[in-house]
């Protein structure tokens, strides 16, 4: 076991109330606990008794199998211990960018609870909800199904899970969830339940060991630029098969219509822990702003080459039946191997964030603060 941490509930960083930064979400739409004290950990220690280990230095927790996450569901609303626990995860998970539970037993009605529950804890604005793909069909009542992460499409010849057609090269397909939404996932969680014999693993990229490899001068310069985010490949997939795309509202008030398309800060400050990330990805970044396409192109194709050939950054995780992973998109990426040929599917559910920002004054890196305490 890597010993980083200086508790068994997480890293305790000294932080005081930092202002509300530009772009940030008005406090008054978020919790008490981000409105008192925001980027702190929190102070309560529920998850002390259930034993964790890191995956690597970088990024990863995995709890033990005993620790079942529908226990935690099952306590009452408004339970203290529910409510700390689930600050405690959402804090945790958001720090270790992915933390992993074996052998969960959980339906999918319980995914969406989770989600709803851990979007909540976290701080998140309060008219965050779950997502709704763009390709999802929806139940009798309106509300989304929960996704389905499969190598088989559906009856409409939709899928979620798909392999990048436009290289062969496998981390084309490294990305972070929905970044193509103007307010896209803070956090994903899926369950796999139908596996191959082998094959399959997941890979999860440290989005703040990214910002912390880069120079002082690139951190400057990449702070104040943009990237433009597309999702453009969802109206081709709709086109080839003949359905219809869901238009919204998808998760947030502000993901509607069928652009697919956003523009975000290309460093981001977690909105949980105070560090900063690099936010772009090969799947969904098409451009960076106010510069010129050759001068974008250069700078994507070196941010690119970090992001898939950081091995020290990186977590290969592979699946066994009943696994749930639960990440925090603007502190990780991930991308799936296709290596396989029999059925590969999972329960995926994502809940939405906030508009990605970049804080000045509060923002930080990850490896200089636990340097300061470790």
């Amino acid at each position: 076991m890597h010993k980083l941490a200086l508790s068994g509930s997480g890293y305790h960083l000294p932080v005081s109330p930092p202002p509300t930064a530009p772009g940030s979400p008005d406090p008054s739409r978020a919790s008490s606990r981000t409105r008192r004290e925001r980027y702190a950990p929190p102070s309560s220690h529920y998850l002390d008794e259930h034993k964790r280990e890191h995956l690597t230095p970088a990024i990863g927790l995995r709890f033990e199998r005993e620790f079942q996450l529908k226990d935690v569901l099952a306590l009452p609303e408004g339970d203290e211990r529910r409510e700390a626990t689930f600050e405690e995860l959402a804090y945790l998970i958001s720090l270790h960018g992915v933390c992993a539970f074996p052998a969960q037993d959980l339906s999918p009605e319980d995914l969406e609870r989770l989600a709803l529950a851990l979007g909540r804890a976290s701080g998140a604005p309060a008219d965050s909800d779950l997502h709704i793909h763009p390709t999802a069909a929806l139940g009798e009542d309106g509300r989304p199904k929960v996704g389905t992460i499969s190598n088989k499409a559906d009856s409409r010849g939709a899928r979620i899970n798909f392999k990048d057609e436009r290289s062969e090269l496998a981390s084309q397909g490294i990305h972070t969830d929905i970044s193509f939404e103007r307010r896209p996932a803070r956090y994903s969680m899926l369950r796999m339940h139908t596996l191959p014999p082998t094959g399959g693993d997941t890979l999860f990229y440290s989005s703040y060991a990214h910002h912390d490899k880069l120079s002082a001068p690139m951190r400057a310069m990449l702070s104040g630029l943009r990237a433009r985010h597309s999702g453009a490949m969802f109206r081709e997939q709709a086109r080839r098969h003949g359905f219809d795309l869901h238009l919204g509202p998808r998760g947030a008030p502000d993901n509607v219509d069928d652009s697919f398309e956003a523009s975000h800060p290309v460093i981001r400050t977690n909105a949980v822990t105070g560090f900063n990330t690099l936010f772009v990805n090969q799947c969904f970044t098409e451009r960076i702003e106010g510069v010129t396409f050759d001068e974008s192109r250069a700078l994507l194709d070196y941010l690119f080459k970090l992001q898939a050939q950081s091995h020290d950054a990186q977590v290969r995780y592979r699946w066994s039946e009943g696994d749930l992973c639960i990440w925090d998109n603007s502190a990780c990426l991930h991308c799936a191997t296709f290596d396989y040929d029999e059925e590969r599917s999972g329960d995926r559910t994502v809940f939405v964030g906030e508009a990605p920002a970049f804080d000045a004054e509060r923002g930080r890196s990850r490896r200089e603060a636990l340097a300061s305490v470790v």
